[in-house]
């Protein structure tokens, strides 16, 4: 489905029933929005990772403008503060009051800025292995000067310049990144789940290589006060803990949990925990 809103077009897709019979009595259940990372990728990365939700939740994915199946635009226009106008003009468009705001990675510091922004129209606020700063950007190429092979260091400098050419080298970036973002990497489940991506350079390379840098939201975060919940893997790379601990600080009505035994895609390292961890908050802070 498609939502002409602003100055552009966005693909959303739906997952779940909004009414659920039961008996003699008719349930609304909540609505998430799924806020994808990258940027440059598309929301398919968390089907069917998320899809359980569906039973507690009416979900809704959506591409960032400039992505996946979302329309092109000028790569001026793909910016952090476009992609959280997008989202609450998706909100208005769909009819929605306060929904719970769910985002991994690039996706979380969508989901924060949505949040410090509007935070009458979101009732719980999940963040998933994302950062608060820039600072996320030299504590990762620190890592990496740790922890990569010197393959994986060389193909990073196009993520820190913000220089990829083309899609089949976005693509390989992933490829070659993998074991640094799950522990759990398999190249073949990998390779098909990048293979179906719709995946976008000039949005990669404009979010790293300029508004990136001078992101910063620490002077903000006290104004969410909506119940939150941050994660965290222990062995995250890109967006390291220590960026959730931060967050969990400044947000006075928050939650966190480190997962041990995962990377940056603790969906794919710590599924299950993960989806208990979303449901039980979701239920503990009705």
């Amino acid at each position: 489905m498609r939502a002409k809103i602003r100055d552009t077009e966005i693909f959303f897709d739906v997952e779940g029933s909004s009414l659920v019979v039961d008996g003699d009595r008719i349930h609304t259940k909540p609505v998430a929005f799924l806020v994808h990372g990258g940027p440059g990728a598309d929301h398919t990365s968390y089907k069917p990772a998320f899809s359980p939700l569906a039973q507690k939740l009416q979900l809704v994915y959506f591409d960032h403008r400039g992505q996946g199946r979302s329309a092109r635009g000028l790569k001026e226009t793909y910016t952090l503060n476009n992609n959280v106008e997008d989202m609450e003009a998706l909100r208005r468009y769909l009819g929605l009051d306060q929904i719970v705001v769910i985002g991994t990675s690039y996706g979380g510091m969508v989901a924060l800025s949505y949040a410090v922004r509007y935070p009458q129209h979101v009732s719980h606020l999940i963040v998933i292995a994302t950062a608060a700063s820039s600072r996320f950007l030299q504590r990762a190429q620190e890592i990496l000067a740790q922890r990569g092979t010197e393959e994986q260091k060389k193909i990073a400098q196009r993520l820190w310049d913000g220089s990829f050419e083309n899609e089949e080298q976005l693509r390989e970036y992933f490829k070659v990144m993998g074991p640094m973002y799950s522990l759990t990497y398999d190249p073949g489940v990998s390779s098909k789940t990048w293979d179906r991506a719709i995946l976008s350079v000039d949005a990669i390379n404009v979010a790293f290589g300029g508004f990136l840098r001078n992101y910063n939201l620490l002077d903000q975060l006290h104004k969410i006060t909506i119940p939150t919940l941050v994660i965290g893997g222990r062995h995250d790379w890109i967006c390291p803990p220590e960026f959730s601990e931060e967050i969990a600080q400044a947000i006075k009505n928050s939650d966190l949990r480190i997962f041990e035994n995962s990377a940056h895609l603790i969906r794919a390292d710590e599924k299950e925990a993960l989806l208990d961890a979303i449901a039980g908050f979701l239920v503990y802070k009705r």
